[in-house]
């Protein structure tokens, strides 16, 4: 029996620094009464709690995690997202500005501390230098470490506080009373350079990781801004009033323009139109609308207006569960934790240990100089441990791999994902623009009784008609005639009729022949059958009395969908593909990419499930979509990988985006994160060597053997030179190649020759500028815009703005693609 008072919600979660802060709020949130089970992501810096309203309420949780020493935003509205991305920018803002002075300030005492210790006042400039930087830019570290005692606990920012503390006042007390060294026959060394350094260090460290770490919760601002803000509503008869979407309440009557986006659900009450509903479904041909069919919210309106009552309001929209279930879906991942901060629960205490026991151990054992050499080597032990190179092996790697796969169109958002690509067996394709283009075109025209005059009536036929598929036979068409139509007619469900010179004309599917009693021939009706076999969507042309001609629509197979096929197969990785269309057409587009297992009719709620029954048998699994309906499936998967020629919501989704659609780029994002994940653990290795082998040495292991005894300065520079190799070992994956050889997609075995065929046209390509872009979905505005002419091919990059163009039908002039670009996307400017 199902329990009324159990309820889930997911709240930000704000000043955690480190994947040991999130694990102690999970570990505080768990502990209250009531809480049935609490999980942090670190990575979007939120908290989804389960518990019983009835024992607990979101008060009383944030009170708990309070007084661990963070906070929880309980009160939560539409500005609640835009309130965490301000504090994200501002803290990034901030950790810039401390790291850049931190550094600036750093090198002078570096410069002097090593080269320069015997020049006139050197102890003092140093001083002066590293005091902002230990107490001022450093400063978080210490109020962090002191909060973290108060509550009986222990971070990274504790092993700095210590290290840098310890070394900064040891060397203030050598710089003011030196006499108290020279009279017990040892020289008084400073550590300022130490102490500055490795405050500049780790806060270079921090910036890294949060710039690496990015923003993860725009997705479900992007879907919530599917939805208009205003809505027009009507109020009487002849009568009408635009108001904003919260005002909207079941049984209003709505009103929707062409192009407009439909606010909420409901039912069509009066007109009709076709509406886009690519964005919850993936399918590229928009969907009739007439009295009585429901209609949904995010969806785009196209020619026809229309009106409809308002059936489903605010969060029980479909568009509102989608953003849930991702909102679960996000939720359920585990947390970015990375090797350095689950180490650092035991290394910090441990580190703290040894250089304490170390101080003791001299003060037993060597009774003279007992003080002097326990304190150098408590200073050594923490200085030598301070985990600056532990805190860039991760961040640096990851730095250089989504730079090294940005220059290549691979988008990789965090570390999680390329430890999870690494261990993909299973890649699992939606069909509709990731496999296929996701744009209707006409494969094969074939004509029974061809002439001029039936290509200009049936081009101006189709240029009537509102059915996407007939925008596929007009751009055809392109070159014939435009002629005058009389008493044109639209025929739900079947297609379109009108006259020419007297004579009646129809276009549209073999219902409406049949219909109408018209003639087919054997001939016209054997090709059909081929077409519809070939997965092609037939489109009849006809007189009053015979049938003139038929149009195969399609949807064509990447030029890259095979070979990307081809290598996955190669690299022992299984494919699987997902599409809501039949099965005849499910079986040909696989069985020409080469893809041996998919499934047909598989509705969106369905895709995540499907993912979810591959996880239990033992899979790791990567999704590839480009649809919001594809939103949950991404989240489910191991790994989610967003096709950019689909929505941003996808992208932002996924844990990984190819910009070019191009499907050879999984085979290449798979290799990348390989060659990353083993340069973190390299950079792990180097940095833990350092500890292993040097704390020992700094504790004074090697005393009674040698008489040797770690100089607190030595220590820095080991330090130092941990977090340089770190460094140097991160930049040597730009020089690794990823890219695979260019060669034609190669057909799979068994499969006949040239099904699908390279290209051999001459294609032109042109760059264009482009100005007004302002983020990625402008960007993806404009090329979807420039892709839905006939013959070009486009990429537009936003950073660089610029389109390139390519032409295989022959160049268009400047002034039609402007055209193009301002009719579907909107106040944007190309310039040559």
């Amino acid at each position: 029996m199902t329990n009324k008072s159990i309820v889930q919600e997911t709240f930000p979660v704000m000043g955690m620094s480190c994947a040991s802060c999130s694990a102690r709020v999970e570990k505080t949130l768990n502990r209250q009464p009531g809480v049935r089970r609490a999980t942090v992501n670190y990575a979007s810096a939120t908290a989804t709690v389960e518990y019983d309203s009835q024992n607990c309420s979101p008060e009383a949780l944030q009170q708990a995690v309070q007084n661990a020493g963070y906070d929880l935003l309980i009160k939560q509205d539409e500005n609640t997202p835009d309130k965490v991305e301000q504090a994200h920018d501002k803290k990034y803002r901030a950790l810039k500005f401390r790291a850049t002075w931190a550094i600036v300030l750093s090198v002078p005492v570096m410069v002097i501390g090593m080269f320069f210790m015997d020049m006139p006042y050197a102890n003092l400039i140093m001083w002066l230098f590293s005091t902002p930087v230990v107490f001022w830019l450093g400063r978080s570290f210490f109020t962090s470490a002191w909060k973290q005692l108060k509550h009986g606990t222990a971070n990274m920012d504790t092993l700095v506080a210590n290290s840098t503390g310890i070394a900064y006042l040891f060397s203030l007390f050598n710089m003011l009373f030196p006499e108290f060294w020279l009279e017990r026959g040892i020289h008084p060394h400073v550590y300022f350079e130490a102490a500055s350094v490795i405050i500049a260090f780790i806060l270079l460290g921090r910036l890294l990781e949060e710039k690496a770490k990015g923003n993860t919760s725009s997705a479900i601002r992007k879907l919530m801004g599917l939805q208009p803000q205003t809505v027009t509503v009507i109020t009487g008869p002849s009568s009408e009033k635009v108001v904003p979407i919260e005002q909207i309440r079941p049984g209003d009557i709505i009103l929707v323009k062409p192009g407009e986006r439909i606010a909420v659900d409901g039912i069509v009450t009066e007109g009709s139109s076709y509406v886009d509903e690519s964005m919850l479904s993936g399918e590229p041909v928009a969907v009739a609308k007439q009295k009585n069919a429901k209609v949904f919210a995010g969806t785009i309106n196209q020619k026809g207006s229309f009106r409809f009552s308002a059936e489903k309001v605010g969060t029980d929209t479909l568009l509102a569960k989608i953003i849930h279930m991702v909102q679960d879906a996000q939720g359920s991942k585990a947390p970015v934790q990375q090797l350095a901060d689950k180490i650092a629960g035991i290394f910090v205490p441990v580190i703290i240990g040894i250089a304490v026991l170390s101080f003791i151990a001299w003060m037993l054992l060597d009774g003279q100089n007992g003080f002097t050499h326990g304190l150098l080597a408590l200073v050594t032990v923490l200085i030598i441990a301070c985990p600056c190179a532990l805190g860039l092996a991760t961040p640096t790697a990851i730095m250089v791999g989504i730079g090294k796969g940005a220059e290549r169109g691979i988008l990789i958002k965090d570390a999680e994902s390329l430890e999870t690509a690494k261990k993909i067996d299973t890649v699992v394709l939606d069909k509709t623009g990731t496999v296929t283009e996701g744009k209707p075109v006409v494969g094969d025209l074939i004509w029974a009784t061809q002439t001029v005059a039936h290509e200009n009536i049936f081009y101006s036929l189709e240029k009537l008609s509102e059915h996407p598929l007939a925008e596929a036979v007009v751009r055809h068409l392109q070159n014939a005639r435009d002629v005058s139509i009389d008493n044109f007619e639209s025929i739900t469900g079947r297609g379109v009729k009108g006259e020419s010179d007297g004579k009646t004309y129809y276009a549209g599917n073999r219902k409406l022949l049949e219909e109408n009693r018209i003639t087919v021939s054997r001939s016209l009706s054997d090709e059909a059958a081929r077409l519809a076999a070939d997965a092609q969507t037939v489109i009849w042309f006809a007189d009053s009395e015979n049938a003139l001609a038929i149009a195969g629509i399609t949807d064509q197979i990447k030029q890259s969908s095979i070979q990307a096929v081809s290598e996955l197969q190669a690299a022992g990785i299984e494919v699987y593909m997902l599409t809501g269309d039949n099965e005849a057409t499910a079986r040909e587009i696989a069985r020409k990419a080469g893809i041996l297992h998919y499934r047909a009719g598989v509705l969106p709620q369905d895709k995540a499930a499907f993912i979810g029954s591959l996880q239990k048998n033992g899979r790791k699994v990567a999704m590839a979509g480009d649809g919001i309906n594809d939103s949950a499936a991404l989240a489910q998967a191991d790994l989610s990988i967003a096709m950019g020629g689909g929505s941003d919501i996808a992208m932002d989704v996924a844990k990984m985006t190819i910009i070019s659609s191009d499907l050879t780029k999984i085979p290449e994002a798979l290799k990348l994160s390989r060659l990353t994940v083993r340069t973190i653990r390299q950079n792990l290795f180097w940095a833990f060597i350092y500890n292993i082998i040097g704390v020992p040495v700094a504790a004074g292991v090697l005393y009674p053997v040698n008489g040797f005894l770690l100089n607190p300065m030595i220590a820095g520079a080991a330090m130092a030179f941990s977090s340089v190799s770190v460094v140097s070992n991160s930049l040597r994956l730009k020089r690794k190649k990823i890219e695979t050889a260019e060669s034609p997609a190669s057909t799979p075995a068994g499969q006949p020759e040239n099904k699908v065929e390279p290209s051999t046209e001459n294609v032109m390509k042109k760059e264009f500028k482009v100005e007004g872009m302002m983020c990625n979905h402008c960007r993806m505005h404009v090329e979807k815009a420039l892709n839905s002419m006939e013959g070009v091919h486009a990429t537009v990059t936003l950073n660089p703005p610029v389109a390139v163009v390519e032409f295989s039908e022959g160049e268009k002039t400047l002034d039609e693609l402007q055209a193009v670009v301002t009719a579907q996307a909107g106040d944007y400017t190309l310039k040559e």
